[in-house]
């Protein structure tokens, strides 16, 4: 993502416009995803421009605004889960996410050099980003804050625990067994095959998929060799890949023009107000 670091000695009303342009389509993405719904998102991105721009002298230029923009907007998101109540489910252990157990397996075609398999992986990644936005929605709020912002928006592990004040190793457990949930939901709406039996036995199998979560969270390709995983491996690899492309996918779109104007409106109003 483009770093972009506005001066703080910049006026509020300067400052802020620009903002709008470059980071408003994916706070809005973030808003949608975290609220739920349209109307709550529109009220939460006004919401989070006019707080930049009431706190601006509060920015000290040290780090990317978007990150700053995108704390603003999760403690805004918080405050709004936490005013309308019951917001937590709880998260299945993380024994439950394993994919030990199961007995199925994403059926996603290898892409042909005819591209014979691009209209069916076009309809999975579909589906997949479908069930990933459900799946998201279901998340309680300590876990589906930071997967958005590591996942949507694409931010350091370092930068959402700065952003949300926590650990990044907290940061990292969270991300981690929201990304798992994602892959079960995915798993319910893909089409599937049997799963393939595993090589290796249930800690090679544990350290390998700790090595990818870990590599995911770095945004790098698996550090081991295809060659070195078994099918099974390589299925469930694939699937986590999938998972993270639809997240990611949700970031995409662009702020209502209407959304926009609201906020620019806002602000020239406090701005000519004594």
């Amino acid at each position: 993502m483009t770093t972009t670091h506005a001066s703080p000695r910049t006026p509020a009303a300067e400052a802020i416009p620009p903002l709008i342009e470059r980071h408003g389509p994916r706070i809005f993405a973030l808003a949608l995803r975290l609220c739920g719904n349209r109307a709550d998102a529109e009220d939460m991105v006004q919401d989070v421009f006019l707080q930049a721009y009431r706190k601006w002298h509060t920015f000290r230029g040290e780090s990317d605004p978007g990150t700053w923009l995108y704390s603003i907007a999760a403690r805004s998101c918080k405050a709004r889960m936490r005013r309308r109540g019951g917001v937590d489910r709880r998260m299945p252990a993380m024994s439950q996410l394993m994919p030990w157990r199961e007995t199925s397996v994403a059926a996603i075609p290898v892409p042909a050099e005819d591209g014979e398999a691009a209209p069916v992986r076009a309809s999975i990644r579909r589906e997949a980003e479908e069930a990933v936005h459900r799946a998201i929605l279901t998340l309680p709020e300590q876990f589906r804050v930071p997967l958005i912002m590591k996942e949507m928006l694409e931010l350091p592990i370092e930068q959402v625990g700065a952003a949300l004040n926590i650990k990044p190793e907290t940061v990292k457990t969270r991300v981690h067994r929201a990304r798992l949930l994602l892959r079960q939901a995915m798993l319910k709406r893909v089409p599937r095959r049997a799963a393939p039996d595993p090589t290796y036995d249930k800690r090679v199998c544990l350290d390998l998929l700790k090595a990818k979560l870990d590599a995911m969270d770095r945004g790098r390709g698996f550090p081991i060799g295809q060659d070195v995983l078994c099918e099974r491996c390589r299925s469930v690899f694939a699937e986590l890949d999938l998972a993270q492309s639809a997240c990611a996918s949700l970031a995409e779109g662009q702020m209502p023009a209407g959304v926009r104007r609201a906020i620019l409106d806002a602000i020239r109003r406090e701005s000519l107000s004594p």
